[in-house]
């Protein structure tokens, strides 16, 4: 069997990527799987690529993406100026849902954030995702707050 690989996003990921973010019942509703790609992915993408403090991730078996997500190294002044890992656009294709690439990728991010030197790994989710919570919760995640968003 071949191994599950993590690496940092290439342009060559983006159409497998934006795939991926658009493959579920939110992603569905609120993303573009067009091709060629909407260019505001592609300038997306350059920004994620551009600042050090973003790390836009796939996993990938036999050269294939079949997961991503994206890491976020936040500088704050809380907490003694800790520095917090944020875990956001996690997606796992459907063919390997509930086969452990997701706890493989979720180690690998927070081996990630650890070697950053961060203090607090974080992540927000979709209310309407409650597999999501579970799996989150049974990795150790902690529901301790509650989040809020305007969209402008």
């Amino acid at each position: 069997m071949t191994s599950i690989t993590f690496r940092q996003a290439q342009p060559a990921d983006l159409r497998a990527i934006i795939a991926l973010l658009a493959n579920d019942l939110l992603g569905r509703q609120r993303e573009d799987p067009s091709s060629p790609p909407n260019p505001r992915y592609v300038d997306a993408f350059d920004a994620i690529l551009a600042d050090r403090n973003q790390l836009l991730a796939v996993a990938t078996l036999d050269e294939a993406v079949i997961g991503t997500l994206q890491l976020s190294f936040i500088p704050g002044m809380a907490r003694l100026g800790a520095w917090r890992g944020q875990i956001e656009a996690v997606r796992i294709a459907e063919t390997h849902r509930s086969s452990g690439v997701g706890q493989q990728m979720f180690e690998w991010a927070i081996a990630q954030c650890k070697a950053r030197g961060c203090d607090i790994v974080q992540l927000t989710t979709d209310k309407a995702r409650p597999d999501a919570h579970r799996f989150y919760e049974r990795l150790g995640f902690v529901g301790s707050h509650i989040g809020y968003k305007l969209m402008l």
